[in-house]
């Protein structure tokens, strides 16, 4: 029981802002509530997916594989999120394209794709979360696209670690140099070199286990 309330009240919370009772009742009625470590594989290349996640907290980071196995990190789901790309192959019955990963403890609601489908009819607040979802979605690959298009690796890297600072709401960013480099599909030396420049013009400090963003 005590569970069951936590996951309402952070349904509600998430949101409440976007959905009518009606569907915040639909939805937690039809949905599967899990809670998900970090670092954890939710969705893997090749892999069939049958429910779209919600995020009541946490966040998630989406990346794209390539044939070599190397990824690129596309952009981060955030409370109150959920994956266009995971909408698409749950409505399309296509193998998925993407890798999932939670970057922090995180949260979830599985939805069904027969509820997203009969709410779609339903609930013109749930149309307009799908098509809102879509276009967001849409921008941050547009803005991955022109950041790996025009802007130089030290600018990138910037860039990631704001991005780093702002889903973990922390200046300490615990990660290593290694990880950096395979989600901007660099080289870790690079990455280090990168650093230590950055360390040097008092943008950051290098400790032994995190980054300190001053």
């Amino acid at each position: 029981m005590h569970q069951n309330q936590n996951m309402i009240d952070l349904l509600k919370q998430s949101y409440g802002s976007q959905f009518e009772p009606d569907l915040l009742k639909e939805i937690e009625k039809a949905s599967n509530y899990i809670e998900v470590p970090e670092n954890h594989d939710l969705i893997r290349p090749g892999q069939y997916i049958k429910s779209m996640p919600l995020l009541l907290s946490g966040s998630i980071k989406i990346m794209r594989p390539d044939a070599d196995g190397d990824e690129l990190l596309l952009y981060y789901l955030e409370k109150g999120d959920t994956c266009a790309m995971t909408m698409t192959c749950c409505l399309g019955n296509t193998k998925s394209e993407i890798h999932a990963v939670t970057e922090t403890p995180t949260r979830l609601l599985m939805i069904p794709i027969i509820k997203m489908e009969e709410w779609s009819s339903t609930f013109k607040t749930w149309r307009n979360f799908v098509f809102n979802s879509y276009h967001e979605r849409m921008m941050e690959l547009l803005e991955s696209i022109d950041n790996i298009a025009f802007n130089n690796m030290d600018e990138r890297l910037a860039n990631y670690l704001n991005e780093k600072i702002k889903i973990q709401n922390s200046k300490h960013l615990y990660t290593t140099h290694k990880q950096i480099a395979d989600d901007l599909h660099t080289s870790r030396v690079v990455v280090s070199r990168l650093l230590k420049k950055m360390e040097n013009n008092e943008l950051i400090k290098l400790h032994r286990s995190f980054i300190e963003v001053l």
